[in-house]
């Protein structure tokens, strides 16, 4: 029977400092659990939703709280999903379960869950908020490094300048930005028009979660994605504003409810994004197996850290590729 080994808080330094409309971090403390049935192993790893009021040690915490009260009974990805709330403790421990089924039954868990063969993606790499001549610099660099998609930051002043700096040092990929619920008093149509010109194709969460009436009639010139107005499948049918929604294994409770809110959202007609949090390839290896069904991916958690596990997702040109690390037999 499977039962759980370990819960460990981990902290990663950022390569610098990742910096959105909330402030900036410079490290990243992550969730990771093992569980163990007859000798296999399998771990899983989850990054706290901070502006859910989510802590790496609560979530640690919460986990255990679970197993314990269960002690005796089975720790199968169904109880779990009934059991616990959506959240970074649940996609921890979820992520866990998919990759000792992989190792228990010998087949990889893309296998397992029914999905196709993962190949290498072009993921976005993220430029932080800073100046536009900081921003235009950390342009170029992404282009020399591969990088086709961009996705920048915003915080609600002073955008377009900082999108014209990005858009003159990489004048030829692709643009999409994240607001960050930060447009709390723009002129949403003349602000997307804005960035339409100069060549953005998606904007991230324009408005505050809870404040999605705000779209209500409006035509945009490009798709609005929702990120923190978008957790898990209960949420779909309020975003009806939002032709998009980018799916993140933290949010959604684990790569079992990714997979419905995907199947779910593909039904209605919704576009897909597949995101991340600041994580290790550990965390990013599951959302990869979602990603190859997505129109945008976003999956540079690990790529802003210093350093990431040995067996990570290797980049090559731009291209994430399959790792080592979680999901094999």
């Amino acid at each position: 029977m499977t039962q759980l080994v370990s819960v460990d808080v981990e902290r990663w330094p950022v390569a610098g400092a990742f910096t959105i409309s909330r402030g900036a971090k410079t490290f990243v403390d992550v969730v990771v659990c093992t569980v163990e049935d007859r000798g296999f192993r399998g771990r899983g790893e989850a990054t706290a939703i901070y502006y859910h009021g989510e802590t790496a040690e609560g979530c640690a915490e919460a986990i255990r709280h679970y197993c314990t009260r269960r002690a005796g009974a089975p720790l199968t990805r169904e109880a779990v999903h009934a059991g616990m709330p959506r959240g970074a403790a649940r996609n921890a421990l979820d992520c866990a379960l998919w990759d000792i089924e992989a190792r228990r039954t010998g087949q990889p868990v893309w296998k397992c869950a029914g999905l196709a063969e993962p190949r290498p993606l072009a993921t976005a790499f993220t430029i932080s908020v800073d100046t536009p001549a900081k921003m235009e610099e950390g342009a170029r660099k992404a282009v020399a490094r591969g990088f086709s998609l961009l996705k920048c930051k915003l915080t609600g002043e002073g955008d377009a300048a900082r999108i014209a700096a990005v858009r003159q040092g990489a004048p030829d990929v692709r643009l999409i930005v994240d607001a960050n619920e930060s447009w709390h008093e723009a002129d949403l149509i003349a602000e997307t028009e804005c960035l339409a010109a100069l060549g953005v194709e998606m904007i991230e969460q324009p408005v505050r979660h809870g404040e999605e009436v705000r779209l209500a009639g409006l035509s945009p010139s490009l798709p609005f994605c929702a990120d923190e107005s978008c957790q898990d499948s209960a949420d779909l049918p309020r975003l009806g504003d939002f032709p998009a929604i980018n799916i993140k294994l933290d949010k959604a409770g684990g790569l079992t409810e990714a997979l419905h809110l995907a199947q779910q959202a593909e039904q209605m007609g919704k576009r897909l994004m597949v995101g991340c949090m600041l994580s290790t390839s550990l965390g990013i290896a599951p959302a990869f197996l979602l990603a190859q069904q997505a129109e945008w991916i976003d999956l540079d958690g690990a790529l802003l850290l210093e350093r990431d596990r040995e067996g990570g997702l290797p980049l090559r040109d731009g291209l994430l590729h399959p790792g080592m690390l979680w999901g094999l037999p």
